[in-house]
């Protein structure tokens, strides 16, 4: 669980503290087995400080929206490039993640109905630590081999079209679906837990606190999206007390749920047999199934927990996608990106042309890559923006002391500092290619804003 093995040590695969503290290559990354509970509490704990944060930056700017908008409005144009250029990467590479999941469980979901599609067009074309079958058989080797994650792209594809045609967002929709997917979650950890075998617990941290921390760099991404309550500072009565109160809630809510999953999920299964798998806990009810002769409770409580999880994936994708346009469309309306990216569709009302952009980004990569591969993106770059507020705030609590805060993260700079700190901690956690990948990315940005950008913004005759 949350972790990589491959044949031979590479020093790109290793995790970049490992490679400073230690100087020598791994065969991929420790494993947190178990102790994945643990990493969900520390990855937790970094999300309130940096939820503190965000809290703080939104409630300095009267109008709702995304930490581009804020760095913009309080750090101006080259920190507003920066930070919305990270963002482009963070939700393009988190809804690869999520599709590369969906496509697996739409595979699982066949199988529970007995279709089988042939293995190349479900199966990602790059696979770094190859492909087996439940019994341990060799599908694929490490590497490139010819294939397209058909499902990934497609489910992508689908729901862009539904993006451009226009999609209003509906708390209640979204209400229901969280619904849908607590039910899903309650109903595994309920029913599974009479299969726990204590002895797959032992050892409970297999790779110490390597494997920990690692565990907490790989699964970072699934608390993406918890920032949106700190978007609401100006809408609380008391913002000093519900703001906090919202941003812990939900962490700890989520946090309860995630663990109680890891582990149920560790004790039915060897934590090994579900490392790299994109659908985990539905190929662990399928092996508990199968064990049990293929029938009965089991079976149908599978079905459920799949249905629940692609129904969770779909929201996800959605507002993920919605969210890579709007960002595309602001940055376009700044002047930051050409102005097609946003042009509104004369019908349909929405920024067509940067959402489609936004689905084949997505779309393709999705088909290509492996799940592994694209979190490690979308955690590096959202631990990135992360970073990037957590400073804003300490240098506008001392450029700009007497601008109206309706919330204030509490303790001075403490929090935004230790937000900073294990920010950068977990970031090391990932491995040394995922930061080349990253690095290259931030310098195709720059490139992109002091040739064009910088000439074309609102505020490019200013400098003239």
């Amino acid at each position: 669980m949350a972790g990589q093995h491959f044949d031979k040590p590479s020093i790109a695969d290793t995790p970049l503290l490992h490679y400073l503290l230690l100087h020598g290559p791994m065969a991929g990354r420790p494993g947190a087995g178990p102790a994945l509970a643990l990493s969900l509490l520390l990855v937790a704990v970094v999300c309130a400080f940096t939820g503190l944060c965000y809290a703080e930056i939104s409630s300095m700017i009267p109008i709702a929206g995304s930490a581009y908008t804020y760095t913009y409005a309080t750090l101006g144009e080259l920190m507003a490039w920066i930070i919305g250029w990270d963002l482009i990467l963070e939700y393009a590479f988190s809804n690869m993640s999520v599709s590369v999941g969906f496509s697996a469980h739409i595979v699982d979901l066949l199988d529970w109905f007995g279709l089988h599609l042939p293995l190349r067009w479900i199966s990602p074309a790059y696979l770094p630590t190859g492909l087996q079958d439940f019994s341990g058989t060799n599908l694929y080797t490490p590497g490139w081999h010819f294939g397209f994650n058909l499902p990934a792209f497609l489910v992508v594809m689908i729901l862009t079209v539904i993006l451009v045609r226009g999609i209003r967002e509906s708390a209640r929709t979204n209400n229901i679906l969280v619904l849908v997917k607590m039910a899903a979650i309650l109903v595994f950890i309920f029913f599974a837990s009479s299969f726990i075998k204590p002895h797959y617990w032992h050892p409970f941290m297999p790779n110490g606190w390597s494997g920990v921390l690692t565990g907490g760099s790989i699964i970072f991404f699934t608390y993406i999206g918890f920032d949106s309550v700190s978007t609401a500072a100006e809408e609380c009565r008391d913002p000093q007390h519900d703001i906090p109160f919202g941003i812990l809630a939900t962490l700890i809510a989520c946090t309860v749920l995630y663990a109680g999953v890891a582990l149920v999920l560790s004790g039915i299964v060897p934590w090994q047999s579900v490392m790299g798998d994109a659908a985990p806990v539905v190929n662990a009810l399928k092996r508990l199934s199968i064990a049990s002769g293929g029938d009965g409770p089991l079976h149908w409580i599978r079905l459920f927990v799949l249905i629940g999880a692609m129904m969770g994936m779909i929201s996800s994708i959605l507002v993920f996608q919605l969210g890579q346009a709007r960002v595309w469309f602001a940055m376009s309306r700044d002047g930051l990106l050409p102005a097609i990216f946003s042009r509104i569709h004369a019908q349909f009302r929405t920024p067509a042309f940067a959402t489609w952009v936004a689905g084949f980004v997505v779309g393709i990569p999705a088909g290509l890559l492996d799940i592994g591969t694209v979190s490690n993106l979308s955690n590096i770059g959202t631990l990135f923006a992360f970073v990037l507020v957590s400073i804003a705030v300490i240098v506008l609590r001392y450029r700009e002391p007497e601008r109206h805060r309706s919330f204030r993260a509490p303790f001075g700079p403490l929090f935004p500092i230790l937000s900073i700190f294990f920010c950068i901690i977990l970031m090391m956690g990932l491995e040394i290619m995922t930061w080349v990948a990253f690095f290259i990315w931030l310098v195709i940005g720059l490139v992109v804003y002091f040739l064009y950008s910088r000439n074309h913004s609102e505020f490019a005759h200013l400098s003239r």
